[in-house]
């Protein structure tokens, strides 16, 4: 049993805390900027809940941490009262925020400095993939370091892969979110395209899904894009700012990104739709509008 403190508590970060103390057997400590959902967190699972990130920290084995964005990382890490004030030598911590290869290496510089470990660890799988403790964590970090965290990630995880040094599980995360915007712009045209010709839409992808064409979005989308229920997953917003994170780097490194840089701005018209909240299927939502 190792002595687990867990940072963000949103609709990722709460299952998955509790699958490192339900199915991990870990003694975890949670921190929320709401505090009280950490103390809600703390009845249900029967975990501690703290007040401040430094207070989770203090002592843990390996610190978890899964928030927003750059800043609201630096926000809970390096500034006051930040995990990193009482971060232990030989820590690890484990950031499973979707966030700039940048920010983890600079996070990885300030844990080197407090003689503690760091981990990039970036998830897919959604809140579906959380609550049913089925995630794929893509790592970035030393060897050693990840074989010691990999059996506690595991608490949360199908699939845990060290893709290279550190900055390595944030850039495998963007190559998944590339790879998500064209296929479900394409699954999205494919749909509408079906429905304009009056084709019967479960007929078609019944058969589609057996082929090339198949896809998880497609076995698990395609009812309620058809449908216009847009209420499952990953969130537009949330979307948009990964493909910002991805189209930033695609700059710095000179990659040449054309669909993915289209499709970010179909998602910035589906939020002009009030799609905020929508999930990312909601590409459909825009191509019938247009068609009205």
């Amino acid at each position: 049993m190792a002595k687990i403190a867990f940072i963000g508590l949103g609709v990722m970060g709460y299952p998955m805390a509790g699958h490192l103390k339900n199915r991990g057997g870990h003694s975890v400590t949670v921190f929320n900027r709401t505090n009280a959902k950490a103390k809600a967190w703390a009845e249900e699972f029967g975990g501690v809940a703290a007040d401040t990130p430094a207070q989770a920290a203090k002592d843990a084995d390996f610190v978890f941490c899964c928030v927003g964005n750059d800043d609201d990382l630096r926000s809970v890490t390096t500034a006051k009262d930040g995990a990193f004030e009482t971060l232990s030598p030989n820590a690890v911590f484990i950031d499973n925020t979707t966030a700039s290869a940048e920010v983890a290496r600079e996070l990885d510089r300030a844990a080197t400095a407090k003689g503690a470990h760091f981990l990039d660890a970036p998830v897919s799988g959604g809140q579906a993939g959380a609550e049913n403790g089925v995630l794929t964590v893509m790592c970035g970090g030393e060897d050693s370091v990840f074989e010691r965290a990999k059996p506690v990630i595991e608490s949360y995880a199908r699939m845990v892969g060290l893709m290279g040094p550190v900055g390595a599980g944030q850039l495998t995360k963007m190559m998944n979110q590339i790879c998500i915007a064209g296929l479900v712009q394409g699954l999205a045209e494919a749909l509408h395209f079906g429905t304009q010709a009056g084709l019967d839409i479960e007929k078609v992808v019944d058969v589609i899904s057996k082929g090339a064409a198949g896809s998880w979005q497609m076995e698990n989308r395609h009812k309620s894009m058809a449908a216009g229920q847009y209420d499952f997953g990953f969130a537009v917003d949330w979307m948009r700012k990964d493909l910002d994170i991805v189209l930033t780097e695609a700059r710095r490194n000179g990659s040449n990104l054309p669909v993915t840089a289209l499709v970010d701005q179909f998602y910035a018209e589906v939020q002009a739709m009030g799609g905020n909240r929508w999930d990312t299927s909601s590409l459909l939502a825009r191509l019938n509008k247009k068609a009205d």
